[in-house]
């Protein structure tokens, strides 16, 4: 059949044949409608094939051709197609360029194996070669807004089985700096997918993509320099609801990446510290919060965000907003996972800066006191990297009330395991003095 097909692509007018094979596609197509028209293509004279070019990627780009079906088979096919049309045709193909972009990014957004989507990487080089461009980036580079807008059509609308979600990770994700020249209508899908009331799932799948690009923002949503202008609206309508605690496991994976996003924000230093002091207020209860979360990577994110934002703007927090960070924080000391006690202590170190030369230093005696005896029963930690970390955060804090720290290192000394950091703690605060 397929070798009949390619003699009738050879001898048989286009416009005889392609209207009794593509008038099958207006039905559900099946695999061997796209392979006999294939091997219709392959036979085909360029110069004959040219006048019909616009139809045919109008024909094989309708949705119900390009998102028909997630057979692996079907797609293949599909593929082939698209190979025999850019072999064929070769720079004709420039007119139907966004047709055959589209219809790439509909194959590779199918669940399928490896290869295919190594094959559809493949197909994308040669139809960038043809064009004369300098590999696939150019071709995302020349369609991104048009990809973003078919993609965005039904945004409104969209569940967890939606093709479109698959579709808009492959154009984010594949599309590399590119995504940064499209970012309005990329913030726009995550404003309105991202609300507390859509699908969980949804969000969960929309918060993994959003993580995975901030990760490295300066190579992806950041690579034009644009994004810190969208921060306000990325923190404030989408971060910030999905913060708020809502029971289930889905919700607790939601609020786990929301948090690693809001923590990529800040060491990636996209968040200025002007923006820091914009939302330090309504994102502080919900951080803290998060310091209570089961998952590990959840807590680790929280502490290490308060840690940046007490660093940043932590001489601005009154006396009650430092009480309940430092309260919350220092439970984390007695958590399971040493790398969150680790980032705990580091984010301790933090607050006792904050402390130095400031109003509320006098006001804050008893609870630094207290904090200097909770920290003391630390230091005798079994761990050993948690214990020198204890040391440099007492060391730190020891500038604030010497002698009051000095008494209390003095009732407990004996109490240690090892009193060689007790000791250690006092040569340094003697040192000092001196």
């Amino acid at each position: 059949c397929v070798k009949a097909a390619e003699l009738i692509g050879t001898f048989v007018s286009p416009k005889v044949s392609l209207r009794l094979i593509t008038s099958a596609f207006g039905k559900t197509p099946k695999p061997s409608c796209i392979m006999v028209l294939t091997a219709v293509i392959r036979g085909s004279p360029k110069e004959i094939l040219q006048p019909h070019l616009t139809d045919l990627g109008n024909t094989l780009s309708q949705d119900g051709v390009c998102q028909r079906s997630e057979e692996v088979f079907y797609m293949e096919q599909l593929l082939c197609c698209v190979q025999a049309l850019i072999e064929v045709c070769q720079e004709d193909c420039k007119e139907i360029s966004w047709q055959l972009v589209k219809i790439l990014v509909a194959i590779m957004a199918v669940p399928g194996p490896q290869h295919l989507k190594e094959k559809v990487e493949e197909t994308m080089s040669s139809l960038a070669e043809v064009q004369q461009l300098d590999g696939f980036l150019c071709l995302y580079k020349q369609h991104i807004i048009q990809l973003m807008e078919w993609v965005s059509i039904s945004h409104d609308f969209w569940t967890s089985y939606s093709p479109e979600i698959l579709q808009f990770e492959v154009i984010t994700t594949h599309s590399g700096p590119v995504i940064g020249e499209a970012l309005d209508n990329f913030i726009l899908i995550l404003k309105t997918c991202l609300q507390p009331n859509k699908d969980p799932q949804l969000r969960l799948k929309l918060f993994t993509v959003l993580s995975q690009l901030l990760q490295q923002a300066s190579e992806t949503v950041n690579s034009q320099g644009l994004f810190p202008s969208y921060l306000e609206t990325v923190i404030k309508d989408i971060l910030a609801p999905n913060l708020l605690w809502h029971a289930g496991r889905t919700a607790a994976a939601i609020r786990t990446t929301a948090v690693s996003c809001l923590w990529a924000l800040v060491h990636s230093e996209m968040l200025s510290p002007e923006e820091v002091l914009k939302v330090k207020d309504g994102l502080m209860p919900q951080i803290i919060a998060a310091m209570d979360e089961d998952s590990k990577i959840a807590r680790l994110m929280a502490c290490r965000i308060v840690g940046v934002l007490l660093k940043v703007c932590g001489k601005q927090f009154d006396g009650d907003k430092l009480t309940n960070t430092y309260t919350e924080v220092l439970k984390r000391l007695d958590d399971a996972s040493s790398d969150v006690r680790l980032a705990a202590a580091h984010t301790l170190t933090n607050w006792f800066k904050c402390l130095k030369d400031s109003d509320v230093k006098s006001a804050m005696e008893n609870h630094i006191e207290f904090l200097y005896r909770e920290l003391l029963i630390h230091l005798d930690d079994p761990d050993q990297n948690t214990q020198k970390a204890l040391l440099e955060v007492l060391k730190e804090g020891s500038v604030l009330y010497p002698e009051l720290l000095v008494r209390e290192i003095e009732r407990v000394v004996h109490k240690h395991r090892t009193p060689d950091y007790c000791n250690q703690l006092l040569h340094h605060i003697q040192s000092v003095r001196e």
